[in-house]
């Protein structure tokens, strides 16, 4: 019999009126049961966030540093455990469930060394103007207000770390709602934060269904959005709360470009190597997986082969088996979804070159060669393990192709020309340029997030405290200085 997991409630352990199943998308067998927060139970702990605000925003920031601490050693603690957890609610493979653990591991660390120095004010002369004479400006940043978290399912651990995180390091309360496919790495965190000596109500976690975020959405106590999840919903979010403050991380297309000087044996192989591992990684459920490349046309026939050679060297099967590469999808509707849209271009005059077979929640790693340009998979996030390929010539070309999207996430340029690099990065559209590697590649403290459909704000530690705070100015008068 599956544990029945409790939620989190202003700190403190709680169960509603009713339970959510957890399933493993690999088998289907039961991970887990939920409780499920009664209306009157969200209330309470929008309430209790809303009430403990200017307390948690004047906590000392050792208070907040020590509790981010705590998680962070938990974590490398419960590494083995929480990898497991991961792995069998949402299908991913160990390998990359004992990466996102050490991943959240630094995600909390980060936030704490960041809390330590955050905020220290920063002074400025108003006397370069005879009006200003004797005038000095202190500079400091306040938390907004509560932050709603709204984290997706492909990485329910870290992505929960990411909302959470900073929110403490500035002294925000938040409620957190994990997605409902994969809620018990965001309880997880909980149990962990119920062990620091944080405010009580700075912090819940609630596992609500998807047709109730609306009613938190429009609260007014939660001043503060961050949506990591589909382009569709995060903007219709935005749409609806048009004065609130919204950070969106939503979908994307990644492409990875290899251009011309990019063409010794060695370089073809560290291409083909990287986008076969990356584009499939997750089961293709990242934001950032490498869904097409652009390739010059002097190097595309040499290149194609061993790319398709790598993705074919991917090991399906069990998540829970430590030599398995791709994992099943979350779920067996995903799998269809991919397996319509490979079948479209294919029937469209799409070359098939490896994979394009479903089996139940899982998709073999696929390759498509000339795919046209209007159907879907070539427009829309495929968020599964597919890859398309296209040739081009010349470096305009290549960057022309990858801002023909309306996703702007991250891009990967391969090329050891550091000219072309600066070029890249002035003309891509995107939030994030990954010279000599694919787009998908992210360090949880640098600045993450993209254009057009693909977002609003950036992530990275710091710079989701800069976005969950506003600058606030304090003028002293009359000062010798």
């Amino acid at each position: 019999m599956a544990a029945t997991h409790a939620f989190w409630l202003a700190g403190r352990q709680a169960t509603g009126e009713g339970t959510l199943d957890v399933t493993s998308p690999w088998d289907g067998r039961l991970v887990g049961k939920v409780a499920v927060p009664t209306e009157e139970q969200v209330e309470e702990a929008v309430a209790a966030a809303y009430a403990v605000r200017d307390e948690f925003a004047a906590t000392p920031a050792h208070v907040r540093a020590a509790a981010l601490d705590h998680v962070s050693r938990r974590l490398v603690e419960r590494t083995e455990e929480i990898a497991r957890l991961i792995s069998a609610e949402n299908g991913k493979p160990m390998k990359w469930a004992r990466g996102e653990v050490g991943r959240a591991v630094s995600v909390f660390r980060f936030a704490a060394e960041e809390s330590r120095r955050f905020n220290g004010g920063e002074a400025q002369r108003l006397d370069t103007d005879a009006g200003g004479a004797g005038r000095l400006a202190l500079t400091r940043r306040f938390p907004r207000g509560v932050v709603l978290g709204i984290a997706p399912f492909n990485f329910p651990l870290n992505l929960c770390a990411h909302k959470i995180a900073p929110a403490i390091a500035v002294g925000a309360p938040i409620i957190l709602k994990p997605a409902p496919a994969t809620p018990l790495s965001g309880l997880l965190i909980g149990e962990l934060l119920a062990e620091t000596e944080l405010p009580v109500g700075s912090w819940s976690v609630l596992p609500v269904a998807n047709d109730r975020m609306p009613t938190l959405v429009q609260d007014e106590r939660l001043p503060v959005i961050s949506f990591t999840g589909s382009d569709k919903v995060g903007f219709a979010i935005m749409d609806s709360v048009p004065r609130k403050h919204c950070t969106l991380e939503l979908g994307g297309n990644g492409a990875a470009v290899v251009l011309a000087d990019y063409a010794s044996e060695k370089d073809l192989d560290w291409a083909a190597t990287r986008i076969g591992t990356f584009s499939n990684y997750q089961g293709g459920q990242s934001c950032i997986s490498v869904q097409r490349v652009v390739a010059d046309a002097s190097l595309y026939e040499r290149l194609v082969p061993k790319i398709v050679a790598a993705v074919e060297a991917q090991v399906t099967g069990d998540p829970s088996d430590d030599a398995t590469d791709v994992g099943p999808l979350v779920s067996e509707d995903a799998a269809k979804r991919v397996e319509a849209w490979v079948d479209e271009a294919v029937r469209a005059g799409a070359r098939l070159l490896a994979g394009g077979k479903r089996d139940g929640a899982s998709y073999a790693p696929t390759v498509l060669a000339d795919v046209p340009a209007d159907v879907t998979i070539s427009c829309e996030e495929v968020f599964g393990p597919v890859l398309t390929l296209s040739r081009v010539d010349g470096e305009e070309a290549a960057f022309d192709t990858v801002n023909d999207s309306k996703y702007g996430l991250q891009a990967g340029v391969f090329t050891h020309d550091v000219q072309a690099a600066f070029r890249a990065h002035r003309a891509l559209e995107v939030g994030g340029v990954i010279v000599g590697d694919v787009p998908s590649y992210r360090a949880d403290q640098m600045p993450y997030g993209g254009v057009k459909q693909s977002g609003v704000g950036r992530e990275g530690v710091r710079f989701a405290m800069d976005d969950y705070t506003y600058e606030r100015v304090m003028v002293f008068t009359g000062l010798a200085l």
